[in-house]
């Protein structure tokens, strides 16, 4: 399938301030060559900036169009990757301020809540203008007249994937706990269902939240603790909402894994946070009525710790 790829800078809402770097790998039409409806939406959040190692390996998996196209390739079917770098940086810190409006200075989160739905917010508004710059990318290098009418050439709603990276999981962690406090799958009228059918990509954060069917934590950690949800409450909301709701849809949660993460010593709570969270969601499982499933992967057990395989994990990526 032939595609488009490039780094967008969007901003996040009209006339707004806040910009982002978005790389993007996008399905397109083989007639129109414009893009189409893919059968999945693969949505990675990138961390903190590491620059000057010198080395090569961290810096190619680094790029935000190395890591959509490393998606694309470990993911079956016809699939969108979007890869997102935080509109904000204090120093090497990435601040998701408007993904998780409790964050400090250094991007870490004082707490987690729903309100407003933030990043469920944030992730359509962000998506919604990466598409029209594509539009507009493609429309001027082809002259074509056609690309507005595309999304509905195709029927089916194209599920989304989630990929929280090192800090890139603050948001993961938002989002599930947005999703938490969504409105059920069962209670969205059928034309709201139809016309999700029809998008590229999710166009409200109800549409959005209710197409995730995949949560990828991949080697997730802060210097502080909430690198992972420890919320017993949320994870029964999340088990509720997903056993009341129509059809088999459900969600899968891996928790990806290294040494460097891990097994660092002097911030045992990443671990002891990541086996809470694994816990909690195995409890669960059973009371979704199997809608809800999680497993974890550990990688380079036989290595020491090191910065290098705390970015070769993106590349190792078991996604099965």
């Amino acid at each position: 399938m032939e595609r488009w790829s490039g780094v967008l800078r969007v901003p996040l809402h009209a006339n707004g301030r806040a910009f982002y770097q978005v790389a993007a790998s996008l399905c397109l039409s083989p007639s129109s060559k414009s893009p189409t409806v893919p059968s999945a939406n693969a949505i990675f959040f990138s961390g903190d900036r590491v620059v000057g190692t010198g080395n090569p390996v961290i810096e190619r998996l680094s790029d935000l169009q190395n890591i959509a196209e490393i998606l694309v390739s470990k993911i079956a079917g016809s699939v969108n990757a979007w890869v997102i770098e935080s509109s904000m940086f204090s120093g090497p810190f990435a601040v998701y301020k408007d993904f998780i409006p409790s964050v400090n200075q250094r991007g870490e989160p004082k707490s987690y809540d729903p309100t407003g739905f933030p990043a469920s917010s944030s992730v359509a508004s962000l998506l919604s203008n990466c598409l029209k710059e594509v539009k507009s990318v493609i429309l001027q290098r082809h002259k074509e007249s056609n690309l507005a009418s595309i999304s509905g050439l195709q029927f089916h709603r194209p599920k989304t994937l989630i990929f929280g990276f090192s800090k890139g999981g603050t948001v993961v962690n938002q989002l599930v706990t947005e999703l938490g406090f969504s409105e059920l799958r069962s209670c969205r009228d059928q034309t709201q269902v139809e016309e999700e059918h029809h998008q590229i990509i999710p166009s409200t954060k109800e549409s959005f939240l209710n197409s995730i069917t995949e949560i990828h934590y991949v080697d997730v950690g802060l210097n502080s603790i909430g690198a992972y949800i420890t919320d017993s409450n949320l994870i029964e909301k999340i088990s509720r909402y997903l056993a009341q709701g129509e059809g088999d849809e459900g969600i899968r949660f891996v928790l990806h894994g290294s040494p460097r993460q891990w097994c660092d010593s002097e911030r045992n709570w990443v671990r002891n946070e990541k086996d809470r969270l694994f816990h909690l969601l195995q409890s669960a499982t059973l009371r979704s009525g199997g809608k809800l499933q999680v497993s974890e992967r550990f990688y380079f057990a036989d290595r020491p710790p090191d910065l290098q395989m705390h970015f070769e994990i993106i590349e190792k990526l078991d996604i099965s």
